[in-house]
């Protein structure tokens, strides 16, 4: 089976999130069930300079304001075509957003071009290859089917994945011709959304089959509070909405193999872990034999991190030290570094990839407090390393984390911590469990080794895409 993805991010080629991990991890998992992705990327400079093999397979004289060249290529063994048009993706940093943080002001045609391009490949645009199934990831694909709908040419299932539905990709309606769609589109059933153009609503309206990345999630987007305006629609949507768990890529995210540590362990050889904990709080001059709490996140309110500055005395009551790498709000990154003291924080605003790794093997326990989580990725990279996630019981995270009450410590199957919401509260509640268990050291080693054989991989939920998608063959 042959099956288009259409992206805006895959790792490890171009990343702001965890939706370049799960596109960039998917296809090989599915290549396991004899499905065969090829994804569609734009042509960023990052993208264009990371591809191997690389050749021009179409040209298309005019793509929304410019011509554009349909290059194909390799990224590790997965199949890319990116679109190489300069006038649209040929700008440095962040895919979305210009160096003052503000949206590009013409990404409705950049993503628009994205979904063209998919729906065009759909009816033959490369010579000799046509998709099976065309699989969208959030609104940056979102317009694929509409471009299918309503405009001439073979069509094809297309199957939407909302990975966090607060991001609707919303624009005004007298960009409609613009875009290349007819008005006949802007209805109720088509494109429209709140008096404008919605172009992850018509994904959602116009999908053969729409999913999202956990089971509570698909739950909770149902509600008039989760469903951002969307609720109506997806319960219309019935059974053809389901919740498909995300997974990690566990060859990239291997404790015993990982040359980012300082020392690489599995869960038989626990106790070189350490090394990596001593290493940690050597960096950041922390304590090593005191409880460390890791936070590996954007810095937001979505993510629960503003509570943290107030939680900075619970930690200090319990002696406990904190190493944080993130960045995000302004206002949040400042109230985090005004509250800290020396000695008790270690703090990277930005992102770096090696020391992720790092504070996941080094650090005793995750914190990911999150108002609202579609499903998570680091608390599955944390659990992985040994680290217990500490989490909300919200979207995925309430899926993948087993908490430690008294009957999942009884029954020995506990692998976190799960708290009832993002509250002052409920956190410094949370943070001094934590800490009560983490002094038994038999039941605190057990979590740990139980949270190192957790199923975090996407074995089972390439086997569920694999089945969505024979459905619709």
């Amino acid at each position: 089976m042959q099956v288009l993805a259409v992206t805006s991010e895959f790792y490890p080629l171009i990343k702001t999130g965890g939706l370049a991990d799960v596109a960039g991890a998917l296809p090989g998992a599915l290549a396991e069930e004899n499905v065969t992705v090829t994804t569609l990327l734009p042509g960023y400079p990052a993208v264009l300079a990371g591809l191997t093999s690389a050749e021009p397979v179409r040209t298309i004289d005019d793509l929304f304001g410019g011509p554009a060249t349909l290059v194909s290529g390799r990224a590790g063994d997965a199949r890319i075509i990116a679109i190489d048009a300069p006038h649209l993706y040929g700008r440095p940093g962040n895919p979305y957003l210009d160096d003052r943080g503000a949206d590009w002001p013409d990404n409705a045609q950049r993503f628009a071009a994205l979904a063209r391009v998919g729906a065009d490949l759909v009816r033959g645009l490369i010579p000799g290859w046509q998709p099976d199934v065309v699989h969208g990831h959030d609104w940056q694909a979102g317009l694929v089917p509409a471009y299918l709908r309503f405009t001439e040419g073979r069509a094809a299932p297309f199957v939407m994945t909302i990975h966090n539905l607060a991001f609707s990709g919303r624009f005004p309606a007298a960009l409609l011709p613009a875009l290349g769609l007819p008005w006949s589109s802007y209805t109720i059933d088509g494109v429209e959304f709140w008096g404008g153009i919605g172009t992850l609503k018509a994904g959602v309206r116009l999908a053969e089959r729409v999913t999202t990345v956990s089971p509570t999630y698909a739950r909770e987007i149902c509600t008039q509070e989760g469903g951002v305006g969307m609720d109506g629609l997806l319960r219309s949507r019935g059974s053809d909405l389901r919740g498909i768990l995300n997974g990690i890529d566990t060859t990239v995210w291997n404790p015993g193999k990982d040359t980012a540590l300082t020392q690489t362990f599995t869960r038989k050889t626990l106790e070189k872990r350490e090394a990596n904990k001593a290493a940690l709080c050597a960096r950041f001059g922390l304590k090593p034999d005191a409880l460390l709490f890791g936070v590996v996140s954007r810095l937001t309110t979505q993510k629960g991190l503003d509570l943290l500055p107030a939680s900075l005395p619970t930690l200090r009551r319990l002696g406990a030290g904190i190493v944080i790498l993130g960045a995000g709000q302004p206002e949040l990154e400042q109230a985090i570094q005004a509250a800290a003291r020396p000695g008790e924080m270690g703090l990277v605003l930005g992102y770096d990839e090696n020391l992720a790794h790092l504070i996941y093997a080094g650090t005793d326990a995750l914190l990911i407090p999150s108002r609202f989580e579609p499903c998570g990725l680091t608390q599955l990279c944390a659990m992985r390393y040994g680290c217990l996630p500490v989490v909300t019981r919200v979207g995925g995270l309430a899926d993948t984390v087993i908490d430690a009450n008294e009957a999942a410590l009884a029954a020995e199957v506990a692998t976190g911590f799960q708290m009832p919401a993002a509250d002052r509260v409920s956190l410094d509640l949370a943070l001094e469990r934590v800490a009560t268990v983490w002094e038994d050291l038999e039941a605190w080693e057990r979590m740990q080794r139980n949270a190192m054989k957790a199923e975090v991989g996407w074995a089972r939920s390439a086997a569920q895409y694999a089945a969505l998608f024979r459905e619709l063959v």
